[in-house]
């Protein structure tokens, strides 16, 4: 005890109060948090379709640069296509997304009849639509089901060296 003692005095460890064998050194009390997010493949950002989703390992992130709470359902997904481009949101980019409801202007990725898609999420009298960021691409108004699958809470791009 009196080795811990004088550690703690030389500000090498930090002991936590009423816990027995609870040290810590106290650069680990400055590191971010890394948690690691799932990436399920990819997603249109073009015309939707219907391709499944696979687990492809994952992106270690810091939690509190995304600014994600660590009880997030969270999973991240490859962009494919540029029907996203004025959202600065492009091919080949990991879009990080968030299981929740989403608010009028998020971005979301979205189930709309039967097929995925990255897109804006808007709402013209009471009726929810999904808007493109590129003026090549219609909107999308869906004529049986629209299911958010996730709202967007961050992106990492992704450069290429060529």
């Amino acid at each position: 005890m009196s080795h811990l003692r004088a550690l703690e005095k030389k500000g090498v460890i930090q002991r936590r109060a009423h816990k027995a064998r609870a040290v810590v050194f106290p650069e680990d009390l400055d590191r971010p948090e890394i948690v690691d997010i799932p990436v399920y493949g990819t997603i249109p950002a073009g015309m939707p379709s219907d391709s499944v989703q696979n687990a492809e390992g994952c992106i270690s992130v810091d939690v509190d640069t995304l600014g994600i709470p660590r009880t997030s359902k969270s999973f991240a997904l490859r962009v494919r296509g540029d029907s996203m481009i004025e959202a600065h949101i492009c091919s080949g980019d990991f879009v990080i997304l968030e299981i929740k409801e989403p608010r009028e202007r998020d971005i979301v990725a979205a189930l709309i009849d039967g097929e995925t898609t990255l897109k804006r999420y808007l709402v013209a009298n009471g009726q929810p639509f999904l808007k493109a960021e590129n003026e090549r691409y219609p909107d999308l108004l869906p004529a049986r089901e629209l299911l958010i699958q996730g709202v967007m809470v961050g992106m990492i791009r992704h450069f290429r060296r060529e």
